[in-house]
This record gives structure tokens, C-alpha cells and sequence, in this order.
């Protein structure tokens, strides 16, 4: 396999390079080829990713990325969404489960949920117009985009409890119906139970009744909202990962952004980055080592080594070398 390793900017470099660590530890024939872009790269060059970086990327299998800083300027062009679609990757993926441990905001551990996200259009297709006194983004919602996500849900449905909650706000975004009427006939030809929540309901009932949930559908904007604010269950936004998933290419980053507050002082969480690392894996097949590394995250939460984001008072590099202890002693 080849791999693209994106640091990104602030924490980005010292979370990925914990996850290369864990990788490294694995012994895996993996190529790595790694890239800057990001907002240093448009500091410096006065671009974030080039033609030449993207060529780079699609003659890698998969990407493993960090985290951008996206500076308010109309003329910088986003990282993440050129990456998405430039590689079609439509479908984001956000495991919402507990951790060793670690319990969020509610105390709960009883829930095990998935976020599906379709990635490539909605209110971030790309398409803005801005005006001294107005401005207009538009939302784009297409069968096609809203078929391929309803479909890609149901397919996880199915290896899990086979239930569907179908996200959107059709009682005012009209857009919202089309995307609502797609996964409904598409749950029920795969033959999923499923149901359909408003946006701000499901919000609430996140919060008070994550137990009752497993795969839910949604669109670009409120998957991102949603998929963050259950972060809060699980006890951080530095214990999250996700993956961007396409026919031909995929793309693994923890949920959080650069934070740039913290950038540099060694106390950032590489938790959500190795647990991408894990989704990697599995993407790829290698289920025995990425058992092996979700059995170290659990191993190293519970035995209290966290950062600070966590009640902890470790370092990222403490993490990092007590998950590597752990997996070089499970393959000796």
C-alpha cells in the first residue's frame, strides 16, 4: 500500500507523527510518501495544495492527514474540500463509541453509533458568491450524491444492527426532501429498519438517548455539527476519528481541527489520530493490527496516561511511546 502522510498545520504534525509512530511499530510493507499543504505551504507559495501535490496524492491508495488551518481570506482555497473532491470521496465516516475508561459529558457508555455523512456536496459544495453587503452560498443536493450515501449506510446497517435514522430539515430546507425521499426508498429496497429525524430534535435526543442509535445518514453541514457535538459523549474532541471513503481512494484524520492555541506545547491528544490510523487499517484489511492498536488506545487510557484535554497531565510523546511499548510487545 502506498500512503500519503499529510502533517497539516499546528497540532496536526504532532498528532500524525505519533500515529506514523504506532504505524512504523507494526511492520507493515506500507510506502509512505509524505506532503506539506496547508496554510504554511500557502504562506509560504501562496497556494495550500498544488496540481503537483494532488497528482502525488491520487497515485497514493490513501491518505492519512493531520489538520489544516483555514485562514479567513476568499482567496484560500480549502485543502480539505479540493482533497474530497478532486478523489470523490463521498462518504465521511464518524464512530461515535466510549473509550477505557473515559466517559463524556453525560457518564454514559452504553451507546456504539455511526455518523454517515455524505462529504462532497450540501452547503459545502463550493459554489459562494461574495458581496460588500450580501453573500450566498449555494446548497446542493442531487439524487446521485444522496443515493450513493443512502446506500453506503445501509451497507454498514447491515453488518451492525440493521437500523437507519435518516437526518435532515425538509420541513424548512426543501432541498431536504429529495435527500429524505432518496434514503427512505433506498432503506426500504435494501430492506432496513429505519426512521427520519429533524435535525434539531436528533441534536437533543444525541444528548439524552445515544443508546438508542446506531448508523445515521445525514447531510454534509449537520453531519459535521452533529458528528462533533457527539464528541462531547465520548469525553474529547482529541478521541474521535473519522475516514472519507471513495470507489477508488480513502482518507483517515481525527475529527479535530490544528488548534493552533496549543500548537507546539507537546500536550496535544493523538488519540483521535491513531484511532484514524485504525480505521486505516481496517480499510485496508489489516483487522489484526488494527485490533491491536484500538486494544493500545484502551490499554493506555486505562491505565490514566492522558493529556490534559482528558484530566490528564501526561505529554503527546508519553502517549505515543506507551502506545508503541504496548504494540511491540503484542507482536514479540
Amino acid at each position: 500500500m502506498k500512503l500519503a502522510v499529510i502533517e497539516g498545520d499546528g497540532i496536526g504534525k504532532e498528532v500524525i507523527s505519533s500515529a506514523v509512530k504506532v504505524l512504523d511499530a507494526l511492520s507493515l510493507p506500507i510506502e509512505k510518501v509524505p506532503l506539506e499543504v496547508g496554510l504554511r505551504k500557502w504562506e509560504k507559495c501562496g497556494v495550500a495544495i498544488t496540481d503537483e501535490d494532488m497528482e502525488t496524492i491520487k497515485e497514493c491508495d490513501c491518505i492519512l492527514f493531520g489538520a489544516v488551518t483555514t485562514p479567513p481570506d476568499p482567496d484560500y482555497k480549502s485543502v480539505l474540500l479540493t482533497i474530497r473532491k478532486e478523489l470523490d470521496m463521498y462518504a465521511n465516516i464518524r464512530p461515535i463509541k466510549p473509550l477505557a475508561g473515559i466517559t463524556g459529558i453525560t457518564g454514559r457508555n452504553d451507546f456504539d453509533f455511526v455518523i454517515v455523512r455524505e462529504n462532497t456536496e450540501g452547503m459545502y459544495s463550493g459554489i459562494e458568491e461574495l458581496h460588500d453587503d450580501v453573500s450566498y452560498t449555494t446548497r446542493v443536493i442531487t439524487r446521485k450524491g444522496s443515493k450513493r450515501i443512502a446506500e453506503y449506510a445501509c451497507k454498514l446497517a447491515k453488518t451492525r444492527k440493521n437500523n437507519l435514522t435518516i437526518v435532515h430539515k425538509s420541513n424548512v430546507l426543501k432541498s431536504d426532501k429529495l435527500f429524505l425521499d432518496v434514503c427512505r426508498d433506498t432503506a426500504r429496497y435494501q430492506d432496513i429498519d429505519y426512521k427520519d429525524m429533524l435535525v434539531d430534535s436528533m441534536a437533543y435526543s444525541l444528548i439524552c438517548s445515544p443508546q438508542k442509535y446506531d448508523v445515521i445518514v445525514t447531510t454534509n453541514l449537520f453531519g459535521d455539527i452533529l458528528s462533533d457535538m457527539s464528541a462531547a459523549l465520548v469525553g474529547s474532541l482529541g478521541l474521535v476519528p473519522s475516514a472519507n471513503i471513495g470507489e477508488k481512494h480513502a482518507f483517515f484524520e481525527p475529527v479535530h481541527g490544528s488548534a493552533p492555541d496549543i500548537a507546539m506545547k507537546g500536550i496535544a491528544n493523538p488519540i483521535a489520530a491513531v484511532l484514524s490510523l485504525k480505521m486505516m487499517l481496517e480499510w485496508h484489511d489489516d483487522t489484526e493490527e488494527a485490533k491491536i492498536v484500538e486494544d493500545a488506545v484502551n490499554h493506555v487510557l486505562t491505565q490514566k496516561i492522558r493529556t490534559p484535554d482528558i484530566n490528564g497531565s501526561a505529554r503527546t510523546k508519553d502517549i505515543e511511546y506507551a502506545l508503541v511499548d504496548y504494540v511491540r510487545k503484542q507482536l514479540a
